[in-house]
């Protein structure tokens, strides 16, 4: 029978010792957009708007795998404790002019 594994960071790539402490993470990115907006060209028919939507997704060159990639993405595994004060860090410090944009 043998012990714990070493783990490896995901953000470092810094082998964590079997006996050391890693945190466990799941980050789900999933893209959103308002598309029928009343005020849209379209004297305000949501219908109408839809319709225009979907023409335009159909006519367009994008991949399907592209598009996918821009509205979900999620990622999971470990991290070291270094990366995950930096983490925590920048998901919670609200900033007046966000970075790093």
């Amino acid at each position: 029978m043998t012990g714990p594994q070493a783990k490896t960071c995901a953000t470092c790539g810094r082998v964590i010792a079997a006996h050391a402490v890693y945190y466990r993470f799941s980050l789900v990115l999933e893209g959103e957009q308002d598309l029928l907006d009343p005020s849209d060209d379209l004297e305000g028919n949501p219908a109408q708007a839809l319709a225009e939507i979907v023409r335009r997704l159909y006519a367009g060159t994008a991949d399907p795998g592209e598009l996918e990639a821009q509205v979900h993405w999620e990622r999971s595994g470990v991290v070291c404790s270094q990366c995950r004060s930096v983490a925590v860090r920048m998901l919670n410090t609200a900033t007046v002019d966000p970075e790093p944009h």
